[in-house]
């Protein structure tokens, strides 16, 4: 039977965040992870629907994409379908073709596991390897270290400084409280957290989200950020500390982020925090 190409739609959110759980797994690269879909749902379920496309074969879901901003797709396919010939043929026939609803014409990148055929296959219809990416990774069999400061969960009445603090953090930031609730009515939301961490003195310093994708499985950090006013004081330490707790707590075998490899405090500061760097991550991209 061939490969379906299509949009889940609103009512199938769910059913492809059960995919993405299943996906998870402590031996396998870096990939789209369901906490990735819960931080785009601060922008709705309309919006975050619109931007996932799912391959099936036989009914079976082989591959999910989010398009995660202008010429994004991010990528991951089903653990024994990476090497599948057809699958990553079809793939790239979808993202090369704007007819197709997936990538528009001009500048693109797709996101993908290591290892994946449609990397080989992109490579070998012209397009470039981009810069390079981090991932890093934290057990969680242990117990976490005390962060040291005071640590607390987000809920609704926290909302608006939670979003403050994000805009502080990142430069060209829209994150609001009203974006927050959006998120936080999302199906992935019901594995993760938001946390806020503060100074002695009571200000709001950095935030983060954590989100697991199931017990056993590994959970993600999407986002970290410390207050443009606060940095280089440690904080960014400590609430990844915090977070790989909170992971722990909701029963996530790992903690697991990714940065851009030039971003070299990002990456300070998680392995800070007990992270390990993994093998750097490249996506595949074409010029205009």
């Amino acid at each position: 039977m061939a490969i379906a190409l299509s949009e889940p739609g609103v009512d199938g959110l769910g059913g492809v965040v059960d995919v993405l759980r299943e996906w998870q797994d402590d031996g396998a690269p870096m990939q789209l992870h369901p906490g990735d879909l819960g931080w785009f749902w601060r922008s709705g379920a309309e919006t975050t629907a619109a931007a996932v496309r799912t391959w099936s074969r036989d009914g079976r879901t082989l591959a999910v994409g989010l398009l995660d901003g202008p010429g994004l797709l991010r990528l991951t396919i089903a653990p024994d379908a990476r090497r599948d010939a057809e699958l990553a043929r079809r793939l790239v026939e979808d993202v090369t073709r704007p007819e197709r609803g997936v990538l528009p014409e001009g500048k693109a990148n797709v996101e993908a596991p290591t290892g994946a055929l449609v990397h080989d296959l992109l490579f070998a219809s012209g397009w470039n390897a981009d810069e390079p990416w981090t991932p890093l990774r934290r057990g969680l069999a242990e117990p976490v270290e005390n962060p040291g400061m005071r640590i607390e969960v987000v809920g609704p009445e926290k909302a608006r400084a939670f979003a403050a603090v994000l805009r502080a953090a990142f430069h060209g930031s829209t994150f609001t409280d009203e974006r927050w609730h959006a998120m936080a009515a999302g199906s992935p939301y019901a594995d993760a957290r938001c946390l806020l961490a503060y100074d002695d003195r009571g200000n709001a310093v950095a935030a983060v989200t954590v989100w697991s994708a199931g017990p056993g499985r590994p959970g993600l950090l999407e986002p970290m950020g410390v207050h443009r006013e606060h940095r280089r004081r440690g904080y960014g330490k400590a609430i990844t500390m915090a977070a790989a707790a909170a992971l722990r707590e909701l029963g996530s075998s790992s903690a697991t982020v990714c940065t851009p490899s030039s971003n070299v405090g990002a990456v300070a500061t998680y392995t800070s925090a007990g992270f390990q760097r993994c093998p750097e991550m490249r996506d595949a991209y074409r010029d205009a």
